[in-house]
């Protein structure tokens, strides 16, 4: 089924209103009933009235999967044991006093378009990452799916409200992985990271690599190595297009045809296609040069068994870039995976100074380049960036021997207590850190937040509580009641 969306339907109700999805059924040529009928509630739809519960907001979630640590980020502790401080150094920011870690210069720079968020502790400490994907939602969803479930499973774009953007989407001839934990796989990551819950699977994650539920529910299945094919998309539609014109069920119904293949070529087709972009872009995103993944990947130099580092990648810039894309035709929800960081130094995984050697330098590259471009787009308000993964690190490294008496720093392990957590743009209070913590990083010594304060506060962002709270109707029950009784990270909004 391709869903056209109204941007404030409640999705729970039997009959279509000027607040509902306009559903066009069967495309795989079993008909579209009631032609004379949708063209009507099209324009009803777009006589909308310019109050709305959902705003014109964009969530993207960059998930640093393993756990980040804390200290070498964007908390660093200054006259600390050297086992403590940041093996990568510290650098100034421009907020008067707050210091980041020695891999992000460019993000340094760009302190005052950030917040970060020192006293947030997801709670989980064994890479339990739906967690923190959670949200604390009752729906064992993703709040990508509970964001889905409020504006819809489609933008008025087409384009899906959903969507996971994983290396391979990138670059889909891509294989990563050949031996690797279960809660690192690509298995693990398709069945847990836009999972829908009690929501239904119209809500999924739409994962640009073929399976999805969107995809399915388009009946146009795009083999994943042909996104960046435009010239096949558009035969397909092409294609798709004169055998419709050849079922007599369907005369009559042009406008909205018209309109929905429209959404087709301009949503998916286009905003999937990084070879759109203007080549400075494209070389602004550019992270692969900083180092060669195959290094990392089985067989590579750097390999030496770290199995866990098998879907470490160079290719964040431009999943973020895709991100961008995607949110700039209207998609709602887009959560962007990098993987590696857990960095215990054993022999699973790298140890921290290795670690943030290669994958610190990438995100502080990529997130730059992001928060650059949708600036010079008039997108900051808009699109609302947020930074996390399922936890942190403990405060302290491991000791590695180096012989004569030396050592350097290895590993750290799993910790619950304290999260990095980031947010930048959205129309969300920016410049500023929230929330500390005590010498070592450890723990919150101020109020501590939670994945449900993260929830609340992206859902505040994309919905309106005032409004959802004096008409709760506007959004399906659950999700006005979520939207209604969250509460955010003080300060940000």
């Amino acid at each position: 089924m391709l869903s056209i969306v109204d941007s404030s339907c409640p999705v729970s109700r039997a009959m279509p209103t000027r607040r509902e999805l306009l559903r066009i059924g069967g495309l795989a040529l079993a008909g579209l009933a009631y032609p004379d009928l949708w063209p009507n509630l099209v324009r009803a739809a777009e006589k909308r009235g310019a109050n709305s519960v959902q705003r014109k907001k964009s969530v993207v979630l960059l998930f640093l999967q393993g756990g980040p640590p804390q200290v070498e980020t964007f908390d660093p502790k200054l006259g600390v044991p050297d086992h403590i401080r940041s093996c990568t150094g510290e650098l100034r920011t421009k907020i008067p006093g707050v210091w980041f870690g020695g891999n992000f210069p460019q993000m340094a720079e760009r302190a005052n378009r950030l917040a970060v968020v020192r006293s947030y502790g997801s709670g989980e400490q064994n890479h339990e990452q739906f967690i923190a994907l959670n949200g604390e939602t009752p729906f064992k969803s993703t709040m990508g799916a509970a964001v889905a479930r409020g504006k819809g499973s489609l933008s008025r774009t087409g384009v899906p409200n959903h969507v996971l953007v994983i290396p391979e989407t990138v670059d889909p001839g891509l294989v990563l992985e050949t031996k690797i934990s279960d809660v690192f796989s690509l298995n693990y990551v398709l069945q847990h990271y836009g999972a829908a819950g009690s929501l239904a699977r119209p809500y999924e994650a739409f994962v640009p690599r073929g399976g999805s539920a969107v995809l399915e529910n388009l009946t146009l299945q795009i083999p994943s190595e042909r996104f960046s094919e435009r010239r096949a998309l558009l035969r397909q539609f092409d294609a798709l297009r004169r055998d419709l014109d050849r079922v007599p069920d369907l005369r009559g119904a042009g406008e909205l045809r018209e309109q929905a293949f429209g959404v087709l070529d301009r949503g998916i087709a286009a905003a999937f296609d990084l070879s759109r972009e203007d080549p400075r872009t494209l070389e602004r995103y550019d992270t692969s040069r900083l180092f060669d993944m195959a290094d990392y990947h089985a067989g590579g130099k750097r390999y030496n068994g770290k199995m866990n580092q098998s879907r470490i990648t160079n290719l964040l810039g431009r999943q973020l870039l895709l991100a961008r894309r995607l949110c700039e035709v209207g998609c709602a929800f887009v959560t962007v995976i990098d993987a590696g960081w857990d960095l215990h130094g054993d022999g699973n995984n790298p140890n921290t100074p290795e670690g943030m050697a290669i994958l610190g330098p990438q995100l502080d590259h990529a997130v730059a380049a992001f928060l650059d471009d949708v600036h010079e787009r008039g997108l900051s308000d808009e699109i609302l960036l947020v930074i996390t993964g399922e936890m942190g690190r403990t405060p302290t490294k491991t000791r590695v021997a180096q012989g004569a008496g030396t050592t350097s720093f290895g590993g750290t392990g799993h910790w619950k207590d304290v999260t990095p957590l980031v947010f930048a743009g959205g129309g969300l209070q920016m410049g500023q850190t929230i929330g500390q913590t005590d010498r070592t990083a450890s723990r919150a010594t101020t109020e501590p937040y939670t994945p449900a304060n993260l929830c609340a506060t992206i859902l505040h962002t994309v919905f309106d509580a005032g409004l959802a709270r004096i008409q709760p109707d506007l959004l399906p029950a659950e999700i006005s009641k979520l939207v209604v009784d969250g509460k955010p990270i003080a300060g940000l909004l």
